[in-house]
Order: C-alpha cells, then sequence, then structure tokens
C-alpha cells in the first residue's frame, strides 16, 4: 500500500480512503501526514475473511462512532489535521443487514465526529436483499433511494458507482426539497 501511496499524487488521487481504518499499515497514516493527503477512515470489524461470520455489536451506533471517534484520535495523533478527516460508518463491513439499517437511520449521529461524513453504501448486498435485486448490477435505484435518505440527513459524501444516475436523482431531490421550503 505504502508503494502506491508513494505514486498515486502523481496519477491524480486526492484522498486516501483506508478500509482498515489505517490499522493494517502502520506506515501509512505517518504518510499520508507528511504528504498532507486528506483521508477518510472506515469502520470495519473484524477481518476482511471473516467480518461477516456473525458480527456483533452492544449498540451498533456507539460501538461504530466510539471506533471512529478513536481512530480520528489517533490519525490526529499521527500528524492528519481533523480538516484533512472523512469518516465512513463503512456498511457492510462487519455488518449485519439490521447494522447496515440501524446505522442509515441514524447516521446523522455521525456528525459528533467533527469530520465529514462519507457513505459507501452503493450496490450493497442489503440493497440486493431488500430490494429483491440479487445482481449487484440491478441495485441502482435502491442505492439511489439510500442516498437520498442519507442526505437527508446531512450525509456530505457518497460514495456510488452510477454516478449520472446518483447525480440525476439529487439535483431533483435537492430541487423539491428546495422548492417546498416557504
Amino acid at each position: 500500500m505504502t508503494r502506491w501511496m508513494l505514486r498515486s499524487p502523481k496519477a491524480g488521487a486526492s484522498i486516501v480512503n483506508d478500509v482498515s481504518g489505517f490499522t493494517f499499515d502502520p506506515k501509512l497514516a505517518p504518510l499520508c501526514a507528511a504528504r498532507g493527503v486528506p483521508v477518510c477512515v472506515m469502520h470495519a470489524q473484524g477481518e476482511p475473511q471473516t467480518m461477516q461470520q456473525n458480527p456483533a455489536y452492544d449498540d451498533v451506533l456507539l460501538d461504530v462512532y466510539d471506533a471512529l471517534a478513536a481512530r480520528i484520535d489517533a490519525l490526529m495523533a499521527q500528524g492528519i489535521s481533523r480538516a484533512h478527516i472523512t469518516a465512513d460508518p463503512g456498511i457492510g463491513f462487519g455488518k449485519t443487514l439490521e447494522h447496515n439499517l440501524a446505522i442509515l437511520n441514524r447516521i446523522s449521529l455521525f456528525h459528533g465526529l467533527g469530520v465529514p461524513i462519507l457513505l459507501g453504501a452503493s450496490r450493497k448486498r442489503f440493497i440486493g436483499t431488500l430490494g429483491r435485486a440479487p445482481e449487484a448490477q440491478d441495485r441502482g435505484p435502491g442505492s439511489i433511494a439510500v442516498a437520498l435518505a442519507a442526505l437527508a440527513q446531512g450525509v456530505q459524501i457518497l460514495r456510488v458507482h452510477d454516478v449520472a444516475e446518483h447525480a440525476q436523482a439529487i439535483a431533483l431531490w435537492q430541487a423539491a426539497v428546495a422548492h417546498a421550503k416557504p
């Protein structure tokens, strides 16, 4: 990962999005700090090979919030400015369908972290399950619905697959919401 990071700014990368929460490569956060590269810290429970095997939380919202707060503090201690940190609650990474829905229902809680919130739910399995779309490429409408619900709670950044479709839906949603206000 570090070798890639050395070349990535020249290739046009403008942010490092680490699904391990900057825990797998101890050199990555200091390198990002030294380069002044913005980062996205994502929550994931467990290792990629086993994270979906019976994930459990005492309270998924508070557990994910506390884990992200600790990772943000750790990144800041390594020299990354809070202004360069974005947080992602990690939909689908060590979470059941019920965990994902609990996070989506109260994603506004994560604004308390004091950093922008990124949602990466596009085409995730839970959308296929609830929307009866077993194939990922058929989950666009569900992905858009989840994105709009997250935007309604103030999420600032969406990671999506179907960019044009999301952009159109967001533009219309914003117009409808703005028009509805007195």
